[in-house]
């Protein structure tokens, strides 16, 4: 039977590279999705491929201090640090979510200096959906 040869660029054959100092992306689009018990901020480029992300866990808070504000301008910054550093000029910001970190995060962003070509609310609203359970009976 015939050996199969490893991929280019797997672990087997040595060759490991790090692919997030390599690109270098001027426009970007950062999501935030910001919960009641914790914000999550992503940034991608324009094809949705995952750059940097940060979360207000990820930062090192715990419990009920996760859903904070400040927990969500913490994490904002900390996604935005490392993609200012590969060349982020100009971004979209898409805002998911009912939490208290929304406004905490987009603060976040315009401090850091790139320039914000829109921001768009993406929150799922139900145009009444699902059916919902039956009263109880005590």
């Amino acid at each position: 039977m015939a050996k199969l040869l490893p991929k280019i660029g797997s672990h087997k054959n040595g060759r490991i590279s790090s692919r997030k100092n390599a690109r270098k992306i001027p426009k970007g689009v950062i999501h935030v999705q910001a919960s009641f018990n914790n914000t999550i901020v992503t940034v991608t480029d324009v094809r949705g491929r995952v750059i940097s992300w940060s979360s207000a866990g990820a930062c090192g808070f715990r419990g009920t201090r996760r859903g904070t504000p400040f927990a969500a301008q913490t994490a904002a910054g900390n996604a935005i640090r490392t993609v200012v550093d590969q060349g982020l000029q100009r971004a979209e910001v898409m805002i998911k979510g009912p939490g208290l970190g929304r406004d905490a995060a987009l603060r976040a962003i315009r401090r850091s200096g790139i320039l914000l070509s829109f921001v768009r609310d993406v929150t799922p609203m139900p145009h009444n959906g699902c059916r919902p359970p039956k009263k109880r009976r005590v």
